[in-house]
C-alpha cells in the first residue's frame, strides 16, 4: 500500500471511528486504482468520477450514506496526500433521500407530557420542561441552555440561542407559560443553589444537561417535529415554520411540505367550484 495512505491513517486528526472506516474505504479505492494500473498520483476529476459509478454498480447495491462516505475518505486522503488543489470540485456522491419527519399526533403528545409529571418539584421541572420543549419547537440544547431573563411571561415569548449563534424569538404558548410560572415560583427555588442563572436546574441544583433531557423524553426531537407538524397542518406556512424553527434555509423546513400539501389539498377541496 501506499505509504501515504498509512501516514493518512496514522493522522491525530482522525478519530478511531473515522480512522477504522476510512481504512477500509481507502483501501478499497487503492485496490480500484491498481487493477487500473493507476496510482494516487494519477488521480483527477475523471478517475474520481469513475469510481463513484464504480461504487454505484456495486452489488449488493450500496446505500447512498455508504457511498457518500466512502467517496468522502478517498476525497481527505487526495488532501492529504495531493494537496487541496487536487480534490475535486464536485462530489459525486448520490443525494440521500430525505426521510420524513415522524410526529406523533396531538393525543400521543399530551399523554407524553402528562406522563412526565411526577410529585415534588423535579415532577413540575419535567412537565415545564417538556411542555416548552413542544410549544416552542425547541432543540434539546435550545431547552437547557435557556436562562431566567429568556422567558418574558408578559409579552409571551421565548429568546432562543440556536445552532451556530443564531437567535430568534418565539411565542410562548399558554399551556407552556401556565407550567413554566409555576416551576419557577413551586419548584426552582427548592432546586437553586447559588446564584445559578439557569433556568432548568438538576437535583443538584446546576444547568440541566442535555443527557437528563433525553431521559426524560427519550425522543426529543420528535415533539420538534410536532410543533413543526401540528402548526402546518393548523394553517402555517413554511415560512413561518422556517423563522419559528430557527432553520436558515427554506429548504430544510421543505422537508414538512408533505404536510403542507395534504392542507392544500383540503383547502382546494373546500373552496373551488371544480374540486
Amino acid at each position: 500500500m501506499d505509504q501515504r495512505i498509512d501516514r493518512f491513517l496514522a493522522s491525530p486528526a482522525l478519530s478511531d471511528s473515522t480512522r477504522r472506516a476510512y481504512g477500509v474505504d481507502v483501501q478499497q479505492f487503492n485496490a480500484w486504482l491498481a487493477s487500473r494500473g493507476l496510482t494516487l498520483d494519477d488521480i483527477d476529476v475523471r478517475s474520481f468520477a469513475d469510481y463513484a459509478a464504480e461504487l454505484g454498480r456495486r452489488r449488493p447495491k450500496l446505500a447512498p450514506a455508504t457511498i457518500g462516505r466512502k467517496l468522502a475518505a478517498v476525497r481527505a486522503l487526495i488532501r492529504f496526500a495531493l494537496g487541496p488543489e487536487r480534490v475535486p470540485d464536485a462530489s459525486f456522491a448520490p443525494r440521500r433521500p430525505r426521510r420524513l419527519p415522524e410526529a406523533p399526533k396531538s393525543e400521543e403528545v399530551d399523554a407524553e407530557l402528562a406522563g412526565l409529571e411526577r410529585d415534588g418539584p423535579l415532577g413540575l421541572r419535567n412537565r415545564a420542561l417538556g411542555e416548552l420543549v413542544y410549544s416552542a419547537g425547541l432543540r434539546s440544547r435550545e431547552a437547557v441552555d435557556l436562562n431566567l431573563g429568556d422567558v418574558d411571561f408578559e409579552q409571551e415569548l421565548v429568546h432562543v440561542r440556536g445552532k451556530g449563534g443564531k437567535e430568534r424569538i418565539v411565542p410562548l404558548g399558554e399551556e407552556a407559560g401556565l407550567w413554566l410560572a409555576r416551576y419557577l415560583h413551586q419548584a426552582r427555588p427548592e432546586l437553586a443553589r447559588g446564584a445559578e442563572n439557569a433556568f432548568f436546574l438538576s437535583a443538584r441544583g446546576r444547568r440541566l444537561d442535555t443527557s437528563t433531557l433525553r431521559r426524560l423524553l427519550p425522543h426529543p426531537h420528535r415533539m420538534r417535529h410536532a410543533f413543526a407538524t401540528h402548526l402546518l397542518e393548523g394553517g402555517a406556512d413554511l415560512r413561518t415554520i422556517q423563522e419559528l424553527l430557527g432553520h436558515s434555509s427554506l429548504s430544510t423546513t421543505q422537508v414538512y411540505s408533505h404536510v403542507d400539501g395534504r392542507r392544500l389539498r383540503r383547502v382546494y377541496d373546500r373552496s373551488h367550484p371544480r374540486s
